[in-house]
């Protein structure tokens, strides 16, 4: 397999890449070597005048651009993603860690986001409400609400970039994303086929640098009218509290910790299929992960050892290496994570079915691991892991199931598995959660709606429901004369 260079990342702003004022880089590090690949930008407070300025400007042309055409220049952004999905791929993989596969799934999974809002910003309808005196109209219209700030994590550059991008482009929003620091040159690379398909200068920006500095100076800023933000509960109710403080309209997709539940009448081999393929990709580094296992006690054992089988299946190993299905994990703080939940669930009295350690000591590789007879009381039970570790638990009854799947603050994602129309319809009523896929892996697509509720946030962002959020309602009433 070809590798192409990986390339610094500069600061876009005004459809021009440029250097931080300062010049002040950071490193990109290789997680599957541990070593710097690249630098990206870090940008100050002059980088950020001048990429809000941009973005104002953007927005004003944006808006100003019929639906029709915003979808044709979405849609031509959508074709260069395809066209350069390997090469995008490959930068992914490079900076993330994520196997080849998994990386170029995401980019053309990107691409249909994309195309898929391009055609519902042409049905952003408002209405004619009949008046109470015959010689007036009311209307009620839609505008786009703004220019819009996004903060983004490293675990999906590209897919949490373009569920914000679409609706907000769709809407007629300009869009300034803080797009993470570990994996700058896929959202580069993204942003690129968007000025290359002929986005308005400063209808889209990027710019990297200190979290803190530029949530706090862009949240606040009056040209910004819009607040987005994916990553873990405690910053998102920072960043949520700040937007409130300045009457700025947010959408939170935080932290989830995703329970399965697998019923006595469930069929094990899919169940293990379905949720063990959910469990290890991205090596759990991923928000929707299945991560508390509750598992009927009369199929418990036989779930946990094809859990077992299937997670020795997996080849760890560098994402461009072909045949590798597990990749490291993004970086060394998630090593001291994993290791952290491994010593707590020994003590707490899990029993460790398959891996639970270090591989290697060079890179952050982690084996897919498995515990047995997890506690309730054990860490990985109580917070989300964000790594390949399934935790199984027995349960006799599903009341008793429902309830541990809604025991904790989260409701993000939830899984299940029955043959039952009546558990089904129970599960479906009762599980607390944003997203529910009942005999089936996670299976998000653009056109059904993507949030959670509690702890896990607010809002959506996939289905018509996204872009209710970048949107003001007008209401006009004319009057003949």
């Amino acid at each position: 397999m070809t590798t192409p260079a990986y390339k610094d990342t500069q600061l876009l702003i005004n459809n021009e890449w440029c250097d931080a004022a300062s010049g002040k880089t950071l490193d990109v590090v290789n997680p599957a070597t541990g070593k710097p690949i690249g630098k990206v930008a870090h940008a100050g407070i002059p980088d950020l005048d001048r990429a809000l300025a941009a973005a104002q400007k953007g927005f004003e042309a944006w808006k100003k651009t019929p639906a029709n055409e915003r979808a044709n220049i979405m849609r031509k952004a959508a074709g260069l993603l395809r066209e350069r999905a390997a090469d995008i791929a490959r930068l992914l993989t490079q900076e993330q860690g994520k196997p080849f596969a998994e990386a170029r799934v995401e980019v053309l999974a990107g691409a249909d986001i994309i195309e898929w809002f391009a055609d519902e910003g042409r049905r952003v309808y408002g209405r004619i409400v009949p008046s109470r005196n015959l010689a007036a109209q009311q209307q009620v219209l839609k505008e786009p609400i703004g220019p819009v700030a996004a903060f983004t994590p490293w675990n999906f550059p590209i897919n949490q970039i373009v569920r914000k991008l679409g609706g907000a482009l769709a809407c007629g929003c300009s869009f300034l994303v803080k797009a993470p620091e570990e994996t700058p040159a896929s959202p580069a690379a993204l942003l690129q086929a968007f000025v290359d398909a002929g986005v308005p200068p400063g209808t889209v920006g990027l710019v990297f640098g200190d979290p803190h500095e530029i949530s706090s100076y862009l949240i606040p800023h009056p040209i910004i009218r819009k607040v987005t933000f994916t990553g873990s509960t405690p910053v998102g109710k920072q960043l949520a509290g700040m937007a409130g403080l300045h009457m700025k309209r947010a959408t939170m997709e935080l932290g989830g910790h995703a329970p399965v539940i697998v019923c006595e009448d469930a069929d094990v081999a899919l169940a293990v299929k379905a949720a063990g393929a959910a469990k290890f990709r991205n090596a759990g580094q991923v928000c929707i992960s299945p991560t508390r296992f509750l598992v009927h006690n009369s199929i418990k054992d036989e779930f946990a050892q094809l859990m077992v089988k299937h997670a020795e299946s997996l080849k760890l190993g560098d994402g461009l290496t072909e045949g590798t299905t597990l990749g490291p994990l993004a970086n060394a703080r998630r090593l001291t994570a994993m290791a952290k939940v491994l010593d707590d669930a020994r003590k707490t009295g899990a029993k460790v079915a398959t891996g639970g350690e270090r591989v290697g000591t060079e890179g952050n590789f982690f084996s897919a691991t498995v515990l047995t007879d997890v506690s309730l009381d054990a860490d990985v039970f109580n917070n989300e892991p964000f790594g390949p570790i399934a935790a199984i638990r027995g349960f006799d009854k599903l009341e008793e199931a429902i309830s541990e799947a809604n025991r904790l603050p989260y409701g993000l994602a939830g899984y299940a598995f029955t043959k039952s129309i009546k558990n089904t319809h129970m599960l479906s009523q009762q599980m607390e959660v944003g997203m529910l896929w009942i005999n089936q892996p996670a299976t998000p697509s653009p056109e059904m709606p993507f949030g959670g509720i509690k702890d896990s946030g607010y809002g959506s962002e996939g289905g018509p429901e996204a872009m209710e959020a970048y949107l003001v309602t007008k209401a006009v009433s004319i009057m003949a004369v």
